[in-house]
């Protein structure tokens, strides 16, 4: 694949990452993903906007000679992590009169990440601005989207804001462009749900921050570019401000079929009072599905059963991964069973300190349910389908 150009003298000079499927050996990539760079040529200066990932180095230096860039004068650098600073010293050496461009903060971060020199690397205060001739940049400090040393860059002239992380999708396509808006909607909003909700205020403060920029295009640092960028800008206002909907997120693990029979119960009884239901085994959960799923939900319930006298460790788990990414959630439970005894509702009621959410009287049963424990059911879901109309989430 050659480089491509967005607009005259800017081109896309990054990385497809076909078969890359787990990042930070963490997150799912079903659809594999890209390092995007981006290469100005203007009238005086020549600028890198963001390098690659290290394993993708060789991609991005061969774009660069296709193009026949002899000298760069400007390497931006938007963030420190690794996947878009990485290959900043196979660049610096290649290139060895180029200036690294960044925030203060993130100064520090690519000297320990990346081994970047200090004596090449420039700081920039918000809102400060580099002409390059014909084309000014202006740059634009946005911490905690996603890191707290994070950036935008806007390219005036061509009205092009290079957002980094924001507005990313980890989506792998031979389409320079969004061509299919229902794949990129999925993909852009698991990619916010893993990695920016945890930052919703955030991200909002930073959506009012560019709302007055005159943007014709969106080229983020993953994913294909937005040349109709209020489609993203939209999606993201929803994820970010938009009231929970009227669904119950129901993660869950059964060890001998007790839990699993109060999970198929609630699941009726909830449906059987107008409210949506999204389970996830927890055996087989993609977790992507679920923080996705997390984005929209006004309440959580989590199905357990007692493993060594607290929940079991998928659970724990689950509850964690709820916790750290701070979803807008309402309310949360626990239904599950036990065979002795045991503290399940205290230890997962104790990993739910980021949720500001009320929390819902549990069910817990020992061993089988039984009639009293399906009226227990369904007294709690009576009182979620009420907490659910009295927002006007039904």
């Amino acid at each position: 694949m050659k480089p491509r150009e967005i607009k005259p003298g800017i081109f896309a000079v990054g990385a497809v990452d076909w078969d890359r499927r787990l990042f930070d050996s963490l997150i799912p990539l079903p659809d594999g993903t890209t390092y995007n760079s981006y290469l100005i040529k203007s009238k005086d200066k020549t600028v890198l906007i963001d390098t690659v990932d290290p394993e993708k180095v060789e991609v991005l230096l061969v774009h660069l000679q296709e193009l026949d860039v002899k000298n760069i004068d400007y390497i931006v650098t938007h963030h420190a992590e690794q996947d878009h600073s990485g290959s900043l010293p196979v660049v610096l050496e290649k290139y060895n009169s180029a200036k690294v461009i960044c925030t203060p903060k993130c100064k520090a971060m690519i000297m320990d990440l990346s081994l970047a020199p200090e004596g090449r690397i420039i700081t920039v205060d918000d809102k400060e601005t580099l002409p390059l001739g014909d084309k000014t940049l202006e740059f634009i400090h946005a911490p905690w989207v996603h890191w707290p040393e994070t950036m935008l860059t806007y390219l005036r002239d061509d009205r092009i804001l290079f957002p980094c992380d924001f507005f990313g999708a980890h989506l792998a396509t031979s389409e320079l462009y969004v061509t299919d808006r229902d794949q990129l909607y999925e993909s852009a909003k698991r990619y916010y749900a893993e990695i920016m909700m945890p930052f919703r205020a955030v991200i909002q403060n930073n959506l009012q921050k560019i709302k007055d920029y005159k943007i014709d295009v969106i080229a983020p640092s993953h994913g294909p570019v937005h040349d109709k960028p209020e489609y993203i800008l939209e999606a993201y206002r929803s994820w970010a401000y938009d009231e929970p909907k009227n669904i119950v997120i129901l993660p869950y693990v059964s060890m001998h079929g007790s839990t699993a029979k109060m999970v198929n119960y609630f699941t009726g009884a909830l449906m059987d009072r107008g409210v949506s239901v999204k389970r996830f085994d927890l055996t087989t959960v993609d977790i992507g599905k679920m923080a996705m799923s997390l984005v929209d939900a006004a309440t959580v319930v989590i199905g357990t059963p007692t493993v060594l006298a607290g929940p079991h460790p998928l659970a724990a788990y689950a509850t964690f991964l709820a916790n750290a990414l701070r979803p807008n959630i309402k309310f949360v439970s626990i239904i599950g069973s036990y065979g002795w005894g045991g503290k399940t509702v205290d230890v997962l009621a104790g990993m739910i300190t980021n949720l500001k959410a009320e929390v819902l009287e549990p069910v817990i049963c020992k061993g089988f349910p039984e009639k009293a424990d399906f009226e227990a059911l369904d007294k709690l879901a009576d009182s979620i389908a009420e907490k659910h109309r009295q927002n006007k989430y039904i």
